[in-house]
């Protein structure tokens, strides 16, 4: 009598080996895609808040510089002490700057307001693409974001305050100043950032 025989085991399991390793190579391959992805849109999320930021830090400036000027001359100073004369002069510059420091460009800009600040919105595009992966057409695909900046008001003045006098106001932080027309050089004005901060709007 002979004794029945046995297929190997090994080749019964070698094709299902096979299979799950590629399997986890394509499941590894994918999550390597999207962590391409997540990387590319970080990086343009970060390029977009600094370039906000560089566009309304700019514009802080200038509204200082205007101010100073304004108290000098005698004029109506208090709507510039309340942001209330904000420009895009040179923002929009600064903006594209601090894009191309983070390897993108800017295809978007504008001023805007948020629950009545005035800011910027600052739309980009990286020059960089996500790269190379088992998902078709991200090796041209480009991350794009876009982030918004406020400026606001750190001070306060009484809106009766006579501007051709001494003007006294409070800003945050318990810091006072008094600006008098007949008596004044820009030299006098604290810092922008006391005056006015900066920040992106959520």
């Amino acid at each position: 009598m002979s004794r029945p025989q046995f297929k190997s085991d090994r080749g019964q399991t070698l094709p299902i080996y096979i299979w799950m390793t590629g399997i986890l190579l394509f499941v590894a391959f994918a999550f390597f895609a999207f962590a391409q992805a997540a990387s590319a849109r970080n990086g343009a999320q970060s390029a977009a808040d600094a370039a906000a930021l560089a566009a309304a830090q700019e514009s802080r400036e200038q509204l200082v510089e205007r101010l100073g000027l304004a108290i000098g001359e005698g004029d109506d100073w208090l709507d510039w002490l309340a942001g209330d004369q904000l420009t895009d002069a040179d923002a929009g510059a600064a903006a594209s700057a601090l894009a191309a420091d983070n390897d993108s460009t800017v295809n978007g800009f504008d001023m805007t307001e948020v629950d009545g600040f005035p800011g910027y919105r600052v739309s980009i595009k990286t020059n960089y693409t996500v790269g190379d992966s088992i998902i078709p057409g991200t090796e041209t695909k480009h991350a794009t974001a876009d982030a918004t900046a406020i400026i606001k008001p750190r001070c306060d003045v009484d809106p009766s305050a006579d501007v051709e006098k001494a003007v006294e106001f409070d800003c945050d932080g318990g810091e006072s100043f008094e600006f008098d027309p007949d008596d004044f050089e820009l030299d006098d004005l604290p810092e922008a950032s006391v005056l006015f901060s900066v920040h992106l709007a959520e």
